[in-house]
């Protein structure tokens, strides 16, 4: 195992069916195409010894630690987005947390908001990051500007690993990363570095 991976972690951030299925709660358009390339980064992270993180949102059946703008979606006696314990809250088909692999709750747009992500991670030596998932302009690009602010070093986005509900939207906000250092390889260049 090369040094560098010693001390990087994959996030894979919110691959969960509410987000990614055809009749998910909050489902992004771009979601379910990229699934084989966040399969194929964390099958390459594990056989590089890259300490795998799922970052999932698991909110309480009322929705009382989601964000106000969406406590509406909550109503009682129905079952709002990615409730922990139903269907939705699961990761996508083909995803599986194994062992060795580290699982994150949040339930803000930041896997560093209000979460121990920063010191686990330093207490496991990690100071460089690599990041999938969905969604680009919230969860991922928030997620990534706060690894920035941590000074992690460096921080990567793989493109075609990472969705929004268009890809102009995403195109512009893998932009903005890349103005503050942020690496955007594809899953293949990202395999063979």
């Amino acid at each position: 195992m090369a040094e560098k991976w010693k001390r990087t972690a994959l996030l894979v951030i919110d691959m969960q069916n509410d987000f990614i299925l055809d009749d998910g709660l909050m489902r992004v358009n771009g979601g379910k195409a990229i699934v084989p390339n966040v399969i194929k980064a964390v099958e390459i992270a594990r056989q590089r010894g890259i300490l795998v993180v799922w970052v999932v949102r698991e909110h309480d059946y009322l929705g009382r630690d989601a964000e106000l703008f969406r406590r509406h979606l909550y109503p009682p006696g129905k079952e709002g987005p990615t409730t922990k314990g139903t269907l939705g809250a699961e990761l996508v088909d083909g995803l599986v947390i194994k062992e060795g692999d580290y699982k994150l709750v949040k339930t803000r747009f930041s896997a560093f908001f209000d979460t121990h992500l920063h010191s686990f991670l330093q207490s496991n030596g990690v100071n460089s990051l690599v990041v999938v998932g969905v969604q680009t302009p919230n969860c991922i690009r928030q997620t990534v500007f706060d690894a920035v602010a941590h000074n992690y070093e460096p921080v990567t986005v793989i493109l075609d690993a990472t969705a929004a509900a268009t890809p102009d939207i995403h195109d512009a906000n893998l932009f903005d990363m890349r103005n503050i250092g942020v690496a955007t390889p594809s899953v293949k260049e990202w395999c063979g570095a």
